[in-house]
């Protein structure tokens, strides 16, 4: 193997360990430092400071999943849209084609949601 390829793995390790040594140092050192003053009040459901009612657990309904995943969706395709229509022309038309089926895909799906209904709020 070559000496200056292994340099490179050995730089993603290192960066590796860094990233999880900076996620995980705060957690031991809150569970370290963090005072400990267990009590009824702090184990109490939070609700904007008033009293809460009911269940802690509540199930939301999927309409709500729906939106947020469909969000998600152009979202990504917005990421995908805006650097490509940056450099668009030093592409060429291979690109262009790409971009279009990219976004029939996309038209297509959203056409299907609405189709059945996924969209309409009751």
């Amino acid at each position: 193997m070559d000496p200056i390829y292994s340099h490179q793995y050995l730089f993603i390790g290192a960066l590796t360990v860094v990233a999880v040594f900076l996620g995980v140092a705060p957690l031991i050192l809150a569970k370290w430092i963090a005072p400990k003053k267990p009590g009824l009040s702090k184990g109490a459901p939070y609700e904007c400071g008033l009293e809460s009612t009911g269940e802690p657990w509540v199930q939301f309904r999927a309409p709500y999943y729906i939106y947020a995943l469909l969000f998600v969706i152009f979202d990504v395709e917005v990421i995908f849209l805006y650097p490509w229509a940056l450099v668009w022309r030093g592409l060429g038309p291979v690109a262009l084609v790409e971009m279009v089926l990219f976004l029939a895909i996309l038209a297509v799906a959203l056409a299907y949601a609405w189709r059945k209904g996924v969209l309409e709020w009751e």
